[in-house]
């Protein structure tokens, strides 16, 4: 018996294995169908990722993002082609924006019908150039294997994001001739220039209140570990961004931690920017929170340590980059600062600012209406459930504004927030990627009643799948609360466009065959959180929630005379 053919689909799981790929995540169709067979069907005596076949593409998007965010892999996703690939544009946008590397498989039609009015033909690759780090579409089924390990390669590059390859069907079914490529391993690039480190330590020997700001690229395991070891030599002031929430872990907190920013410029975090002389970003990112917030003067002393030059704004000019591997760089600066200690004024200046911060975390309202729940209260109760080996992950909202403030996460990428792109709709499914590669502990999320309708139809894959997930939904009657809080403050009290209709959560969630649970007065809400803590599989819990106090998340800016 003659052996059996190769064709493009056995390259591309050829390649996906050789890159270590584990779970694909997608939606099959016509022009793909045989790299399905392949994920799904693999031939004796050959392997392939695992398929996860979900309701949505964009969700499977959103999957794949979140289990780049949490393992340090790239996510996988495969769709078919026309609509399927268009339904990745708000996921990969969101994964090149926020640097999770993502690679995107689109079908394609055949590559003689690509400049005709053919069904679903679509310009993929020209489609997605501007949202991704890489976009490519195949024309030589040989060729097939050394675009993958490109596009690897480019989704895992100095700033991380998505790339997309466009698989024409007949390249995915054509016969090839050559075996995939082995991956080639990543470009290490070491601690940033010596001169520029040595002047950095220099720069803080001679500050007064010199503080750390971390950014989504600074919090990955090795540059956490640098770190924290810096810190447990020299204690500095830290202030995260919502997306390098984690990298202050129990043991540093009392001494190191001053908050988070991200919105609004009125946290402590920004007045603790705003007094400091020398503000050392760490793998930020100007799209989490634009300088123009937290540096509003344009007058700070600024020293970029990233992995790539930074973007030059009016208002984030550093006065030297440092870029290389932050871990290494964290690393030498460690021991060329030793022995530095922060001035009596200045230790009293972050005195005050923590006696602030915990403050802030505490209700100064009683809610509006006996059956609401203050949302500080919430928090308060989520935290007691959770450990610190469970993920949570928030959806967008005025929840996120609240979680991203007050919730606390001492593990770096095990609180999930959209920062870049602040996309509705990740919350459920990203707890989901998590309950699949943290199968041991509880994969908590939560959203609004909005953003939960953008991927509830997920609830049902979770109940497939067996996942352990606790999805709560902050239920605030119905309306786009951020937008409507926001555009009340902002015309006098109107909003406009921000009320939907009503879908019963607790039933939409038993008919997806996962349990249902509400808090109907504030007095349960601990009693039902157990509950859903206790049950094994998917559960949602409706809390009702009073937001009639958002308008203050917005309001005390820090003036400019600050």
């Amino acid at each position: 018996m003659s052996e059996e053919k190769k064709t493009g689909a056995d390259l591309v799981v050829d390649s996906l294995n050789n890159h270590g790929v584990d779970l694909v995540f997608g939606i099959p169709g016509a022009k793909i169908d045989r790299l399905f067979e392949k994920l799904d069907h693999p031939a004796e005596g050959s392997k392939a990722p695992k398929l996860i076949v979900t309701r949505h593409e964009q969700n499977a998007v959103f999957m794949a993002q979140a289990f780049s965010r949490i393992t340090g892999k790239t996510g996988v996703v495969a769709v078919t082609s026309g609509p399927g690939v268009g339904n990745l544009a708000s996921g990969l946008m969101t994964a090149t924006a926020e640097n999770d590397p993502v690679l995107a498989i689109g079908g394609q039609v055949q590559r003689k019908d690509l400049y005709r009015l053919t069904h679903q033909s679509t310009p993929s690759a020209t489609l997605f150039a501007p949202i991704t780090n890489y976009s490519v579409e195949i024309q030589d089924p040989n060729n097939i294997s050394e675009i993958i390990s490109n596009a690897f390669a480019a989704a895992n590059g100095p700033k991380p994001g998505a790339a997309f390859v466009s698989l024409p069907q007949d390249v995915d079914e054509a016969e090839v001739t050559i075996d995939a490529l082995p991956a080639v391993k990543p470009a290490t690039f070491g601690a940033a220039a010596t001169d520029d480190i040595a002047w950095l330590a220099e720069q803080v020997k001679t500050a007064e209140l010199p503080v750390l700001l971390v950014g989504a690229r600074g919090s990955d395991d090795a540059t956490t570990d640098a770190l924290h070891a810096l810190l447990e030599q020299t204690t500095l002031p830290v202030v995260e961004t919502y997306q390098g929430a984690g990298v202050i872990s129990r043991e540093l907190e009392e001494q190191t931690f001053f908050g988070r920013i991200g919105f609004f410029r009125n946290q402590v975090g920004d007045r603790l920017l705003a007094q400091s002389d020398l503000v050392i970003t760490v793998g930020y990112d100007a799209i989490e929170y634009e300088p123009r917030n937290w540096n509003k003067n344009a007058n700070l002393r600024i020293a970029a340590i990233d992995t790539q030059a930074v973007q030059i704004d009016n208002h984030f000019t550093p006065e030297r980059q440092l870029v290389g591997t932050l871990a290494d760089t964290l690393s030498a600066l460690k021991e060329q600062i030793k022995g530095y200690e922060l001035p009596a004024k200045s230790q009293d200046t972050l005195a005050a600012l923590k006696a602030d911060l915990r403050a802030a975390a505490e209700p100064t309202y009683t809610p509006a209406q006996p059956d609401l729940n203050h949302p500080l209260s919430i928090i308060k109760s989520l935290q007691a459930h959770m450990t610190d080996e469970m993920t949570l992950s928030s959806d967008i909202g005025s929840h996120y504004l609240w979680l991203g403030r007050h919730f606390k996460s001492y593990v770096p990428r095990h609180f999930l927030i959209s920062n870049g792109m602040q996309t509705l709709g990740v919350g459920l499914p990203w707890a989901m990627a998590a309950a699949m590669v943290r199968p041991n502990a509880k994969s908590v999320s939560v959203s609004g009643d909005g953003g939960f309708f953008f991927s509830g139809m997920e609830l049902a894959t979770a109940v497939q799948l067996k996942l352990n997930t606790v999805h709560i939904v902050w239920q605030d009657n119905y309306h786009y609360d951020m937008v409507k809080f926001q555009e009340e403050v902002k015309y006098g009290g109107e909003s406009a466009g921000v009320k939907f209709s009503d879908i019963d959560i607790v039933k939409f969630a038993e008919s997806a065959g996962a349990k249902g649970l509400r808090v109907d007065t504030p007095d349960q809400l601990d009693a039902v959180l157990d509950e859903a803590f206790a049950t094994e599989g998917p559960v949602v819990v409706e809390i009702p929630v009073d937001y009639s106090h958002n308008y203050e998340l917005m309001s005390q800016l820090i003036d400019d005379a600050e």
